[in-house]
């Protein structure tokens, strides 16, 4: 079976605008979580977001703010930086190459921003001053074509949407693309920029939003007894896959082995959890059977961990469901405890952690974890990050809809 690994990783997020700036926050237990910069709060019981540290004017122009909204321009800069930490320039390769080069990135809601915009063009002026632009800016599958339009990536190019498991569903197609020999390298991740005014309204009307919104720097409290919701955030991740012989034989640098992918469903309501665990616990075991892996040599877990009551509590019962009594002995932390719920993207910007913890044998911590919740007993590695060599992880993500995604990476050997 040919071998996948990650040789190039890149991210927009609450804590920078590149792996660089953001890694060292995470692995510090920052915050990325404040005041709604963005619109007017007054009228909203949520006011508190994770904007992305970053601005798009650095790399865009006016044209381009006509032509791509938030969600795709987050994608294409770090689709620029993954490629540039592989030590990779896709124009410079043959259309041949080019041809087994694919593109799979993930968004739950897409361009909701040039929605909400162009909507208010169409009641304030008419429908003939609504932009050429509108559609191919705000269509879902923007973010991967965009990405494959740029690159000349000339393979399997398409756009996965699932919720908060959009960006999973999404690497695992990656993955299996290059298992199955239809691609040698994949650029896959997630984008998502639903930090807007009616999104906001939306979630918080669904009660689904904390609204801590006096201390936003503590709002955030996956596992944590006290938690009241998840705090909205922004960005990207993306990561280059490649097939193994392949990168050794241009001496890439490799951060962790992509080994399995499982993906399942409850089947049970649209937004609210089955609450015995089942399906996530379904998706974790086939993540590691397709991996083949044993369970034991799980030494770490980067939780969907929202921050909501029903969530981290029947992810909690789904590892324990899956692990047995391994489950006291795996290390498990929430990376939207610093950067908040990316929804389609936060599968990807998470992966990309899970990456460099398996790299740097380091794992961050799961932030605002103070009072431990009798029901929640497992190591959510609270408030202070902590070195770990890691055999094996896994990282999760289970959204509306009953969807439920695992992916299995381990240290090359």
């Amino acid at each position: 079976m040919r071998r996948v690994v990650i040789t190039g990783l890149g991210t927009v997020n609450a804590l920078g605008g590149d792996v660089k700036t953001s890694w060292p926050r995470m692995l510090a237990g920052e915050n990325g979580i404040g005041r709604i910069t963005r619109f007017d709060t007054e009228d909203l019981p949520v006011k508190i977001c994770a904007e992305a540290d970053w601005n798009p004017e650095e790399m865009f122009s006016g044209p381009d703010f006509r032509k791509l909204d938030p969600f795709t321009m987050y994608a294409l800069k770090s689709a620029h930086e993954a490629f540039a930490d592989a030590g990779l320039d896709p124009s410079a390769c043959s259309e041949e190459e080019r041809e087994r080069f694919g593109c799979i990135i993930g968004t739950g809601i897409g361009g909701i921003t040039g929605i909400e915009e162009q909507h208010s063009v169409l009641l304030e002026r008419g429908p003939r001053r609504v932009s050429p632009h509108f559609i191919p800016r705000i269509m879902a599958n923007a973010v991967s074509g965009q990405v494959a339009i740029t690159h000349g990536l000339l393979g399997t190019t398409f756009t996965t949407s699932s919720a908060c498991a959009s960006a999973g569903h999404a690497i695992g197609m990656a993955l299996m693309a290059i298992r199955s020999n239809e691609a040698d390298l994949v650029v896959t991740g997630g984008a998502e920029t639903a930090t807007t005014k009616l999104a906001v309204s939306g979630f918080a009307s669904a009660k689904a939003l904390s609204t801590r919104n006096d201390e936003p720097e503590h709002a955030c409290r996956p596992f944590d007894k006290d938690r009241d919701g998840f705090v909205m955030g922004e960005g990207a991740g993306v990561l280059v896959f490649e097939e193994l012989e392949r990168a050794k034989k241009r001496g890439a640098r490799i951060y962790a082995e992509v080994k399995g992918y499982g993906s399942t469903d409850d089947a049970f309501h649209i937004t609210a959890p089955k609450e015995d665990g089942t399906g996530p616990a379904r998706a974790f075991r086939l993540a590691m059977k397709t991996a083949g892996v044993d369970p034991d040599t799980i030494d770490y877990i980067n939780a969907h961990g929202t921050s909501t009551a029903y969530n981290d509590a029947i992810e909690t019962t789904a590892i324990k469901r899956c692990f047995g009594d391994h489950a006291r002995d795996i290390a498990i932390s929430s990376t939207k405890s610093m950067i908040g719920h990316l929804l389609g993207a936060s599968s990807a910007v998470e992966l990309v952690a899970t990456a460099l913890s398996i790299h740097g044998k380091c794992v961050h911590p799961t932030r605002n974890w103070t009072t431990r919740d009798p029901e929640l007993d497992l190591d959510y590695i609270p408030n202070e990050g902590r070195d770990l060599p890691i055999r094996n992880a896994l990282s999760n993500s289970l959204g509306f809809g009953g969807h439920n995604v695992s992916i299995c990476i381990g240290a090359f050997e």
